[in-house]
């Protein structure tokens, strides 16, 4: 059960920093899920510190960790602050969507939408250039980028025709992001309020499920040599994993089964044992359980720690071969198998 009261996400927070302290390796993800149980938890000042924390080190991620710590100060009392974050990120450049989209969602929720829209335009056009298939950070950026400009009132553009063709959900963003809706939705009417909600729940039906969920579906990849110490310390897990060859058979063939039926944001996670074994003992669990995997999959992808899939099939398989994915495990699955994901 996740947490919902401010008591509650302090004692998550704490959680994760104990982990953190036992397993250095996964410090920095441990670390930003900790600060944002502490933001909801409203101890923005202990969020900041360990937004601090990590950037005193070498964060693998410094621009993310900076747009979070910026989005954080501005909504305790540190504009100024904020700002001059923001305006550090969009120097920097970044290539990765992530940092680019929560500044600009941050400029967004201050009221700040031609300072968003600025830069997301910047983000496009660094990252949404080229001809090749866009990640789904950069797919998420555009759809955001499309939502600030209807609140602008402008007129399409390419990237806009981009996000529209790229969206696969039945309700046009036209018509998601009508600026009527979106501020119908922020009404003190509780009436108008109730109304728009009861009509956005009836038109996304079961997409509800998926738009709410903030991780995705992910699947969990042993490499070899994982693997080989897994089945050699815990031989009760061979009948979920019977060859290397076959768990890697099931982990694409499962996803396709996934991407088949509709659902969204799949992802693939790289387990360890050290890193499965000490997820085991913070559930009072022995890793032997087969139940426990799924739940071990999610836990890494709630820290951000899923590789999307499919990747582009130009990029690296996912299987760590080195080889192109479309001339790897893209190429084709010919069995199913039902893989290790998250519920």
């Amino acid at each position: 059960m996740r947490p919902d009261t401010p008591a509650a996400h302090t004692a998550e927070a704490d959680r994760l920093l104990r982990t953190a302290a036992q397993y250095p390796g996964d410090r920095e993800p441990l670390l930003l899920r900790a600060a944002a149980h502490l933001e909801l938890a409203d101890d923005r000042p202990g969020a900041t510190a360990l937004y601090d924390d990590l950037l005193s080190g070498n964060p693998a991620d410094p621009h993310l960790i900076r747009a979070l710590k910026a989005s954080n100060l501005w909504e305790y009392g540190h504009e100024a602050e904020a700002r001059a974050i923001i305006d550090g990120v969009r120097r920097a450049r970044p290539a990765d969507a992530a940092p680019w989209e929560i500044a600009a969602e941050t400029l967004e929720a201050h009221d700040e939408l031609e300072a968003a829209e600025a830069a997301l335009t910047e983000a496009a056009g660094l990252l949404a250039t080229g001809p090749e298939e866009l990640p789904h950070a950069t797919v998420s950026l555009l759809v955001t980028r499309h939502r600030v400009r209807r609140m602008l009132a402008r007129d399409h553009d390419a990237w806009d025709t981009l996000a529209d063709r790229l969206h696969t959900a039945t309700i046009p963003l036209d018509e998601l992001h009508d600026p009527k809706r979106l501020w119908s939705l922020g009404s003190s009417d509780p009436t108008e309020l109730q109304a728009e909600i009861a009509r956005l729940r009836s038109e996304l039906g079961t997409y509800r499920t998926a738009l709410s969920r903030p991780f995705p579906v992910a699947v969990l990849h042993w490499p070899e040599p994982e693997l080989t110490e897994l089945l050699a310390s815990y031989p009760e897990l061979e009948t979920e994993y019977p060859t290397y060859r076959a768990h890697l058979t099931d982990i694409e063939a499962s996803l396709r089964e996934l991407a088949a039926a509709g659902t969204p944001n799949l992802g693939i996670v790289r387990a360890t044992v050290p890193s499965y074994e000490a997820f085991a003992a913070s559930e009072a669990t022995h890793p032997s359980q087969a139940p426990l995997l799924p739940q071990y999959a999610t836990t890494l992808a709630a820290r951000s720690r899923a590789l999307p899939w499919p990747p582009l099939r130009t990029a690296p398989c996912w299987c760590g071969s080195e080889r192109a994915y479309g001339e790897c495990h893209g190429g084709g699955v010919t069995s199913a198998g039902s893989g290790r994901m998250q519920g």
